[in-house]
């Protein structure tokens, strides 16, 4: 420890670098990196400790991907002040050249949670000197556990590696990309060009316009994947291959305009633009006369480029041009001047949009984009009365390929049921369907551009907050309403959806606006003491399902909205587009009658549903409050599709879950079929009182999370008509037994030479079909119809003897994600709901079930290997008894396993739940999680499963590593 070689480097009357004095931190250990354009570009890694700042210089820069190994060259310990340094180091002064601060934040000791900082110091200075740190980081940009290690090579005493650990926050991202300083904001040429100089490596500072890696969201890259429906393709929203590349910048000379604009009449650039929004429809639909395009999670803004001029004006009328400054500046490049309609949205590592992240972008590891879907204005010319697809080309023409900000949002056209599907699985909030040929109506909610969410999504207005319980701070829950005709009503109360810090922050928020009379036209009763506020604030909520009462039901907090008015916050119902094309042919009579002109316009066509059903996610919004309550007769009638053409609609299984104190048998509407439920009133669980009917309202409620998991695939029917304590029936054949309107899948089985009808699982309705024959556990192929051959992931199955602890279970699971890790191999991980724990392994229907079962087979060679006393590859339990059985033999042809939040028919009525490999410690039990906390589990973590359905592994590298393993 000493800063005297620091000290003897630098000569600080002609450099800014700090001349610095040891000094720690109070309460936690600093890290920064700051990018260094010296005779070499690098990153300069600087770990506080003993006061001063330990250091490595590391030339190519830290990777978030674990399979990167980036050498870092220890350098003079610098001082605790150098980590706020960012500036220009003069010619003729050691590392002459430019320094911005890339990253920065707090780190300790791989297991140093909760050690004081003299404690960690202790940790970490024992490790430096044994030459292997690891540590985990809190930065803006770098996250997650790292590790340094010293090469050991004789005579070189200052080589080390840096890597990433293979954690939840690793990716295969270009970290590099994110080329601006967290303390600016600015790129090193930027600080440069400020401070009179250039860069002396300007080719690195491109890197900013190259293509990069967290593009976002690319729906689906295989073939297969394409399939959203055993008889239709499903449609990717990526830029189609035809796409031409466009200029970076576009001239503004009349003569280089698109050829659409020039005949266009010169107007001046307008002002105050309120954006055209969107009407609210049910289900999606196709049309050859309409184009789809993904719902961007994020806020809604009008951006005006003229000259160096930009502005950034909300759908509220609200300035974003300084908080949102990427945007801005990323418009100061294009060469034009334009008004554009688009979306401000948070991207994670992978490219997924975050709303959460937008609240906070410049704390959270997140890129800003701007997806821009409409020009209004272009070089004078007014575009709003061209027809939407013209306004688009135009759009498209002028704006950069693959910018790290601006985005051009892509459209398909006419596969609206498809494009929803692919959305869902995507986990999007939900899909834009906008008519071809629509004009651009400034300040207009018409029918011409709907949204269909995947979600129930709803702005709502905060009136109060109730005291917090326990050990919770801030508040317990918001107060939240919408207005009605004026008056503010009541619609409820959300306590999910926060952490310490987003409570901190909105309770900061509300404290100026409290008042004392309750602002609601009738006043709600709290269920806590109750702290009102004037209602000014405005936020987003995702739920399941408005009551009759106009009451939203499970309510979790998404975000505050900024761009938004309270009294522009209603309620907003979806319609249908029946109604809507009804309304239409209304309209267009009236006119016709007044005013004697030629017949209306036909509307678009409505979506023909004789043979496909809603998508899932949109029909099976469950209604009822607990999740909670025999066989049926196996005939066609058992399934009966309603009568279409009424303007009435049915009361739906998708509205409200079955009454369980109206009747042992009920008739309900699911995705437009009727279903004939019986003996709703029998046991399933004697001991847990949980009957067949609460069974079926669990999964009615349980079905948004649980379809993509059953979706287009083959079931086996394992049914139990008398609860867990009778007999049960595995049932494949369905021919002849299953209702009309049920898809099936033919299968020939060489055991019986014979052909099997599978029942497929192409909707809510044949979940809830499958529940009322008595399966109370769902077990999908790894496969679906569209590409049977080819499984979706590989399963790893944990099965243990009746001698093994669970314990034993949790520790070879994590044996497993060690192999895989060690491979690059993406895992995840669920209880099985039984006894063992499943592992998968995401292959995105690129292999055969040969190729997947190979993979899983050497994976569990590897930890047999590893593990010989207490696992065993033998498949009969007499052979291999009190030890657990390392299942790869499941990833076969017709073979299944039970499905994310199944039901088990085991006693406590336990879920096959998905898990963060964090959760998988000691405590947990297959009971852990079962069918009557599942649900405030999901509304914390959400879906922990969804990656499963990706890309999918690269076998062919993970197959080569597996084998230079096992040499």
């Amino acid at each position: 420890m000493s800063l005297s070689l620091y000290k003897k480097k630098r000569h600080f009357n002609e450099t800014p670098e700090p001349e610095g004095k040891e000094k720690s931190s109070a309460s936690s250990l600093r890290f920064v990196i700051q990018k260094h354009d010296a005779s070499h570009l690098h990153y300069d890694l600087r770990l506080e400790m003993e006061g001063v700042l330990k250091s490595w210089a590391v030339p190519k820069g830290p990777s978030l991907n674990p399979e990167d190994k980036r050498l870092a060259m220890m350098v003079e310990d610098h001082p605790y002040d150098y980590r706020n340094f960012e500036g220009i180091i003069p010619e003729g002064n050691y590392g002459a050249g430019t320094v911005i601060v890339w990253d920065e934040g707090t780190y300790e000791p791989l297991d140093g949670e909760g050690l004081s900082v003299k404690e960690q110091e202790k940790m970490l200075l024992k490790q430096l000197h044994a030459g292997s740190l690891k540590f985990i980081m809190h930065g803006k940009k770098l996250k997650g556990e790292f590790a340094l290690f010293k090469l050991r090579r004789e005579g070189d005493e200052k080589s080390w590696i840096l890597l990433k650990k293979n954690d939840r926050h690793a990716s295969d991202t270009d970290i590099s990309l994110k080329n601006k300083s967290i303390k600016s904001g600015k790129t090193l040429a930027q600080v440069a060009k400020e401070n009179g100089t250039e860069v002396k490596h300007p080719e690195e500072d491109k890197k900013s316009k190259a293509k990069p890696k967290d593009k976002p969201i690319q729906l689906l890259d295989e073939p297969e994947r394409k399939a959203a429906s055993r008889k239709s393709k499903a449609v990717s929203p990526r830029p189609p291959a035809s796409r031409k590349a466009s200029k970076s910048k576009t001239q503004s000379k009349k003569g280089n305009l698109p050829e659409a604009v020039r005949s266009l009449p010169s107007v001046p650039m307008p002002g105050g633009v309120k954006p055209m929004l969107a009407t609210l429809v049910d289900a999606p639909f196709d049309s050859a006369d309409w184009l789809f395009e993904i719902k961007w999670d994020g806020y809604r803004a009008v951006a005006y480029k003229e000259g160096d001029q930009v502005e950034l004006i909300s759908r509220n009328n609200k300035p974003f041009t300084e908080k949102y400054e990427p945007v801005a500046e990323a418009l100061k490049e294009l060469d034009i001047s334009a008004v554009f309609d688009g979306e401000i949205v948070a991207v994670d590592e992978k490219g997924l949009g975050n709303f959460q992240m937008l609240q906070n972008w410049q704390n959270t590891p997140s890129q800003l984009r701007f997806f821009i879907f409409d020009i209004l204005w272009l070089q004078g010319r007014d575009l709003t009365r061209l027809p939407l697809i013209e306004r688009k080309k135009i759009l498209q023409e002028i704006l950069p390929e693959d910018h790290a900000v601006l985005r051009y949002s892509d459209h398909v056209v006419e596969k609206g049921n498809n494009f929803f599907q692919v959305a869902l699985a995507q986990g999007l909030e939900g899909i834009m369907a906008k008519k071809s040929d629509s004009k651009y109506e400034i300040g207009a909610r018409t029918d011409n551009w709907v949204k269909i969410k995947v979600n129930l999504r709803q702005e709502v207005v905060i009136a109060g907050y109730t005291e917090p319980r326990k050990s919770r701070k801030f508040f317990g829950a918001l107060l939240l309403g919408l207005y009605r005709d004026g008056e503010l009503v009541y619609i409820g109360h959300s306590g999910s959806g926060f952490n310490t810090k987003s409570l901190e922050q909105i309770y900061k928020k509300l404290q100026p606006l409290v008042i004392d009379d309750c602002p609601f036209a009738e006043c709600p009763k709290g269920n806590m003491p109750v702290t009102w506020v004037k209602p000014q604030l405005v936020c987003e909520i995702k739920f399941t399902e408005w009551t009759k009462d106009g009451i939203a039901r499970h309510p979790i907090f998404m975000g505050l909205r900024e761009d938004k008015k309270p009294k522009d916050v209603t309620f907003e119902k979806a319609k249908t587009m029946a109604t809507m094309k009804e309304e239409t042919k209304n309209t267009s009579a009236k006119e016709t009658s007044s005013k004697k002109a030629a017949p209306a316009k036909k509307a678009a066509p409505v979506a023909k549903k004789a043979a496909s059903r809603k998508p899932q996610a949109a029909s099976s919004k469950s209604k009822a409050e607990n999740p909670a309550s025999e066989e049926v007769k196996e005939s066609k009638a058992s399934g009966k599709k309603t009568a279409g053409g009424s303007n009435k609609k049915p009361e739906t299984g998708n509205q409200k879950q079955v009454d369980l104190s109206i009747g042992n048998d009920q008739i309900i509407i699911v995705d437009e079929y009727e279903l004939k439920l019986t003996n709703l009133n029998k046991l399933y669980w004697k001991k847990e009182k949980f009957s067949k009917g609460d069974m079926i309202n669990y999964y009615l409620r349980i079905a948004p999370y649980m379809m993509p998991y059953m979706m287009n695939r083959p079931q086996s029917l394992n049914r139990h008509p008398n609860g867990i304590d009778g007999p049960n029936f595995y049932q494949k054949d369905m021919k002849g037994k299953a209702p009309e309107w049920a898809e099936t899948f033919d299968e020939f089985s060489e055991s019986t030479n014979v052909t099997v009808e599978y029942l497929v699982c192409s909707s809510a309705a044949t979940l809830i079909y499958m529940a009322n024959l008595g399966c109370i556990e769902m077990h999908p192929w790894h496969s679906r119809t569209s590409s049977s051959l080819n499984p979706d992931w590989c399963l790893i199955d944990l099965d243990p003897d009746k001698g093994n602890p669970f314990e034993q279970v949790i520790d070879t699971a994590h044996v497993v994600k060690q192999v895989l890790d060690s491979i690059g191999a993406e895992s995840y991980v669920k209880t099985s709901g039984s006894s063992g724990i499943h592992i998968y392994i995401p292959l995105g229907a690129k292999y055969s079930f040969e190729q997947s079962k190979q993979l899983a087979e050497l994976v569990v060679t590897m930890v047999n290997q590893e593990l010989p006393d207490t696992t065993s590859l033998e498949r009969s339990p007499a052979k291999r008894k009190g030890k657990i059985y390392l299942d790869y033999l499941q990833n076969r042809e017709t073979q299944t396993a039970a499905s994310p939040y199944s039901l088990r028919p085991k006693p406590g009525m336990p879920v096959s739940t998905p898990l963060d490999w964090s959760e998988v410690k000691k405590g947990l039990t297959p009971q852990t999680y079962h069918a009557r906390n599942i649900f405030d589990r999901l509304k914390t973590e959400g879906d922990l499963f969804g990656g499963v359905l990706g890309k999918g592994v690269d076998l062919q590298k993970v197959l080569s590593k597996l084998a230079s393993q096992m040499k």
